[in-house]
């Protein structure tokens, strides 16, 4: 961590960080065990949690593309010799690796000769790990193509995210394994079971380094009441402007947030998304310093994110919570059951930063 870094930490991000990895926790658990006799919108409480999780991806991705820019930025080295390039590049194998890792189709390592196809289908599937690593390489191309025709960040990046929302809804229309092999057709359509192909979803990391090139750019804005207010007022017109375009499409629901191509839903999430960072950026003004453990919650989220999913689905080396309960758990066993993984999370990352410290102390 830079001097800078630490003097002028961003609290807000910190807590965004840790809420967006911490709701991903609890949505997998509870989605994955909860009862289908409880999973009506007629109960409040399904409700909201049912609108949250449509939330929690745009937030966990936007988050993510803010981070990565906001500490690019702050190094203030032309492209080529930006050491956040090599580290960038490094994530992005990292993440593709495991992304595939985690949805490896069996034990035996090398031999597939017992692998069905459609084991062979959920292997290519495009989940969020990909999906961000990918993210966060255009965001690199983004920002060199920025620095060398001189456009700046906020329309390169704008421009780069709209290359992603804007085909969506006809790229999710096109057969694309009749033009691409199954691995690299997956990125462009949800059509073989990818969760989060790059349209639109890589849309949500790239205009998150909109916000994260700003912050890098103007230091100590976030502390002030215009920023949150600016980042409020920019996520209520989007929000607005999602209903306008509803109005003018007949039979587009907005709270149909499973369609997740239709550009209702992509605008209303960013605006979503804008008002609670701007919410919690207006909250933490007041705040000097947060709880450590916030801060480690939001800096292992990548091993947060690996180690709940092996416990929750499983993996070809041991099986899951989904595998033994899988949607036959009553209400409250369930919140139990996430608030217990929650607590683990925690205490994972509290217990390796424990070792961390014991080690270097041993060393020096």
């Amino acid at each position: 961590m830079t001097q800078t870094d630490k003097k002028h930490r961003i609290i807000f991000i910190d807590l965004m960080r840790a809420f967006a990895v911490l709701q991903m926790v609890q949505g997998h658990t509870i989605d994955a065990l909860l009862s289908p006799e409880y999973r009506l919108l007629d109960y409040p409480a399904y409700a909201v949690w049912h609108f949250m999780r449509g939330m929690t991806a745009p937030i966990f991705m936007f988050t993510s593309g803010t981070v990565f820019t906001y500490l690019f930025r702050l190094v203030e080295e032309p492209f080529e010799n930006n050491p956040r390039v090599k580290k960038g590049i490094k994530r992005f194998f990292l993440l593709v690796f495991l992304g595939y890792l985690l949805r490896y189709p069996t034990y035996k390592i090398i031999d597939f000769s017992d692998v069905s196809k459609q084991q062979l289908d959920t292997f290519f599937a495009v989940d969020v790990l990909q999906l961000i690593g990918f993210g966060l390489l255009f965001l690199m191309i983004s920002a060199f193509i920025s620095e060398k025709l001189k456009l700046g960040d906020t329309i390169t990046f704008l421009l780069m995210g709209l290359m992603f929302i804007i085909p969506a809804p006809f790229f999710a229309h096109i057969d694309w394994l009749k033009i691409f092999p199954q691995p690299i057709a997956n990125y462009f359509y949800s059509g073989n079971g990818s969760l989060f192909p790059l349209f639109p979803w890589a849309g949500y990391v790239i205009t998150g380094g909109v916000l994260g090139s700003y912050l890098a750019r103007n230091p100590l804005v976030f502390k002030t009441n215009k920023f949150s207010l600016r980042l409020v007022t920019i996520g209520i017109a989007l929000i607005l402007f999602s209903a306008v375009y509803i109005l003018f499409e007949l039979g587009t629901s907005i709270s149909n947030l499973s369609d997740s191509y239709t550009y209702d839903t992509v605008i209303f999430r960013i605006g979503f998304v804008l008002i609670l960072t701007g919410i919690v950026s207006y909250i933490s003004q007041s705040i000097n310093s947060v709880p450590r453990i916030i801060i480690l919650i939001g800096r292992n989220t990548l091993l947060i994110y690996v180690v709940h999913l092996v416990i929750i689905y499983g993996s070809a080396w041991n099986p899951g919570l989904f595998t033994i309960w899988g949607n036959s758990v009553p209400v409250y066993y369930t919140i139990i059951i996430a608030l217990t993984m929650i607590l683990m999370m925690t205490f994972l990352v509290y217990l390796l930063n424990k070792l961390r410290i014991r080690n270097k102390q041993l060393v020096t």
